[in-house]
């Protein structure tokens, strides 16, 4: 479509929407191809838990995603199929991992010593008994 000329076939002013839904569905072709050269075993079997994860909800929306597109282009209102609550499950569950990922960056907070920093940050007054008594063995010598 991109080397031809302009079609007659649908009005000029969708000529570069076109052109560039077509480049980005040759590379979801080619994304595609390089997922699918590897056995999903295989994939899985280098990544830990949480990658795993990660790699099953982006397949899932992206598949799910793509029907959505096949429905709007079938005249069909999408905002009105289960695909919608598909997609809304598959969102709460990748908000979840997103939790899951954020704690594990997290800092961890060692509360011993945390409480001896402030301790020996904080300034604290001496009793007035202590000054007494130390003013008194300095006068005695």
């Amino acid at each position: 479509m991109a080397g031809e000329g302009i079609n007659e076939d649908y009005p000029v002013e969708i000529h570069e929407y076109l052109s560039t839904f077509e480049n980005s569905i040759g590379a979801v072709d080619e994304m595609l191809k390089t997922m699918m050269s590897v056995s999903r075993n295989e994939l899985l079997q280098k990544l830990d838990p949480l990658e795993q994860a990660k790699v099953d909800l982006v397949s899932a929306y992206t598949l799910n995603s793509m029907f959505w597109v096949y429905l709007a282009t079938q005249g069909v209102n999408p905002k009105e199929h289960p695909v919608k609550q598909e997609l809304e499950r598959i969102r709460v569950y990748m908000n979840r991992v997103k939790e899951i990922t954020d704690k594990k960056k997290a800092g961890k907070l060692d509360r011993g010593a945390a409480s001896r920093f402030v301790k020996n940050a904080l300034w604290e007054p001496k009793p007035k008994n202590a000054s007494k008594v130390a003013n008194k063995g300095k006068s005695k010598n």
